[in-house]
């Protein structure tokens, strides 16, 4: 069965990212249309990324991390905007990855006052160069309207809504890179 991450992008002890995941894995788990787990950045204590562009983890938190990140076939990134993008949590994380992301989809549930749409934005330029698919549709949440008192996930109607679209999206795009993986496409050029 196809395999789908839903990986969390903040560390601080009191961050909505990981209720956000909860709650969208409780969702996409009733769909059955893929298995999902959470990848919870905070639980592999990345150091700081100090290794070489493209080269193995330098750590053993990070090869657990890469060797995690390995197993799926797609991913849903829970971005919460920071200062106008991703994480620095997020971006340390994604620096360990290469390989195991090539070929593969990703989707977005995004919160923030602007409902972390900058965030995804800065994230789509990262993930393209780690040749990531990415779905158009994203899941989005406001501060204001989906999170309670500013500490507490509760999507509203409409951000509840804005999930499914792009799962739909994302199992379709998921299933087309598993194709492109398993060779029934020939990918051309220096980086194929």
């Amino acid at each position: 069965m196809t395999k789908i991450a839903i990986i969390t992008s903040s560390i601080r002890p009191n961050r909505i990212s990981i209720q956000a995941a909860e709650w969208i894995k409780a969702q996409a788990d009733q769909r059955g249309d893929a298995e999902y787990e959470i990848v919870d950045i905070a639980s592999y204590n990345l150091p700081v990324w100090d290794g070489a562009p493209g080269a193995e983890a330098p750590n053993e938190q990070g090869k657990a991390f890469s060797a995690k990140i390995a197993e799926f076939d797609g991913f849903v990134f829970v971005v919460s905007e920071y200062n106008h993008g991703i994480s620095g949590a997020l971006k340390n994380a994604l620096d360990y990855l290469q390989p195991e992301l090539h070929n593969k989809a990703a989707g977005f549930a995004s919160y923030g006052s602007a409902m972390g749409v900058r965030a995804v934005e800065n994230l789509r330029v990262v993930l393209s160069e780690a040749q990531v698919a990415h779905v158009r549709n994203a899941a989005q949440f406001s501060l204001f309207t989906d999170i309670e008192n500013f500490s507490t996930f509760k999507p509203s109607e409409m951000g509840a809504a804005s999930l499914a679209p792009m799962l739909d999206q994302l199992i379709v795009w998921t299933k087309a890179m598993e194709a492109v993986r398993a060779g029934q496409f020939a990918l051309e050029g220096a980086n194929a």
